[in-house]
């Protein structure tokens, strides 16, 4: 479906819905519906709708640059691709796109997305099981009761900026930035690194004119941690990684830490911002947290449903032929999977308002073989995060009309702009923060250490004045801004 138009237009031409048909919004070549624009920007839950009434489970759509792929929109379906990874490719390199000239890998936004990388996303087989693997070890090697802790103290920190005002921007100021510094410092990264990090981020999930430009930001700055975790291992992400048996290159290393800071940071900073939207604008979702119906997690899984952080997941590429959904699939085309879409098939789920808290069978990380491995780090990062601001500031409330809030859309996710917010002002508690840890004792001969005598003479220089604490150099960063 997605070679070029001399080879297939004329086989597709009967299949163009009449005009009226819902699919007729924002029609591009050959009828496919452009997933990037204005409908897809206001309303990409209602253009997903209008697709799944014309053309069923599978829609045929557009990406930007009118790059052609096909939708899964039905959850059964997302499922089958996702499960099927010998018919479905997870090598972006099987896609005829590249040779036909329908992208310019040079200069399309749509790259850093659909580009092959040497990572275990773009990988099948062995080699995906070798590379996942190497994931999976560096993820797990942390105890969760320390990840926790971890994230306890930025989140403390951060609320610490803001909870003398009585007022506060959320996303900017607290759901953006929790995620990004927790991943940073699990990967092995300086905490400093991460404000950078976070706009970066953002700009490469919007597919603009500077994602490239982004993306290769991201890239250096990795490239520049494992020169220096080769030289200094430690206990993080990044080290694991280049002491797994799978014998990770540099290189590999390099890509999977950007696949692990990209996508938990755009997922988990994504669901944080959901979540905290319908803690302060639903009542009765506020009240079942309050009244004991629903735990925060359960809270987390109800939004995961009905808010996926990322709501398309790129990308599929077919094999060989085949048949999804009624729709006649050719080898090498590219398919995506719509997590968001899925979540809502009325064949699974036929009364959207009946709560679905206590089922974890969402496609919110996808599903299969390359199902998220770092889905349970980001469950703790939202839920020990948002339980912390809600004890600091129990009486938090929308500052704004809700009618007022807005979101900026992407293809691939749909990211809330702000979420400006009003509580009693509250001191900080920066006594919360821990002491770092004392420098190991020096090596030892085995004899007793000689006791130093106090030396005479004048008093010793003063010491040069530290290096302002991690808090007060946020504290001027957020102020400048």
């Amino acid at each position: 479906m997605t070679v070029p138009p001399t080879e297939h237009d004329t086989a597709q031409s009967g299949s163009i819905p009449p005009p009226g048909c819902p699919a007729h919004i924002a029609d591009g070549p050959g009828g496919a519906t452009r997933l990037y624009g204005p409908a897809a920007a206001t309303d990409p839950m209602g253009l997903y709708e209008k697709l799944r009434a014309a053309h069923g489970p599978v829609a045929p759509v557009l990406l930007d640059g009118d790059v052609r792929a096909w939708l899964v929109l039905g959850y059964l379906e997302n499922r089958d691709v996702a499960s099927r990874p010998t018919q479905f490719s997870r090598d972006p390199r099987v896609w005829h796109g590249w040779r036909s000239g329908e992208i310019d890998p040079a200069t399309s936004p749509l790259v850093p997305m659909i580009g092959w990388r040497p990572d275990c996303v773009c990988a099948d087989g062995e080699e995906h099981q070798r590379l996942r693997g190497a994931v999976t070890a560096g993820l797990s090697q942390f105890d969760h009761r320390g990840v926790r802790r971890l994230i306890t103290r930025f989140a403390h920190q951060l609320i610490d900026t803001f909870c003398e005002s009585g007022e506060a921007e959320l996303v900017e100021r607290f759901t953006e930035h929790l995620p990004m510094l927790t991943l940073t410092h699990l990967l092995g990264m300086s905490d400093e690194s991460a404000p950078k990090l976070v706009h970066a981020a953002r700009d490469l999930f919007k597919a603009t004119e500077t994602s490239l430009a982004s993306n290769a930001y991201v890239l250096e700055c990795l490239e520049q941690l494992v020169v220096e975790k080769r030289a200094r291992p430690g206990h993080d992400i990044a080290s694991a990684l280049m002491a797994h048996p799978a014998g990770l290159t540099d290189e590999e290393v390099q890509h999977h830490l950007r696949l692990i800071l990209l996508a938990g940071y755009e997922t988990t900073a994504n669901l944080m911002s959901n979540v905290m939207r319908m803690v302060v604008t639903d009542p009765r979702f506020r009240g079942s947290l309050a009244g004991g119906q629903m735990t925060l997690p359960e809270a987390v899984e109800q939004v995961l449903w009905d808010e996926p952080p990322l709501m398309v997941c790129p990308g599929r590429w077919a094999n060989g032929d085949t048949t999804l959904g009624g729709q006649e699939i050719k080898a090498g085309d590219m398919l995506l999977l719509g997590l968001a879409a899925g979540n809502v098939d009325q064949a699974i789920r036929p009364d959207a308002a009946t709560p679905v808290h206590h089922n974890r069978a969402h496609l919110s990380f996808s599903a299969g073989t390359h199902e998220c491995p770092g889905q349970d780090i980001g469950r703790i990062i939202a839920d020990a995060g948002i339980d912390i601001l809600l004890t600091r500031l129990p009486d938090i409330a929308l500052a704004v009309p809700e009618e007022s809030l807005s979101w900026r859309s992407s293809t691939w996710a749909r990211h809330l702009t702000a979420l400006p917010v009003t509580f009693a002002a509250r001191p900080p508690r920066t006594d919360d923060v821990p002491a770092p840890l004392p420098a190991p004792p020096a090596q030892s001969d085995g004899r007793p250490a000689a006791v130093p005598r106090p030396a005479a003479g004048p008093a010793p220089a003063l010491r040069p004045e530290p290096r302002a604490s991690w808090l007060t150099r946020v504290r001027r960063f957020l102020r400048r801004r």
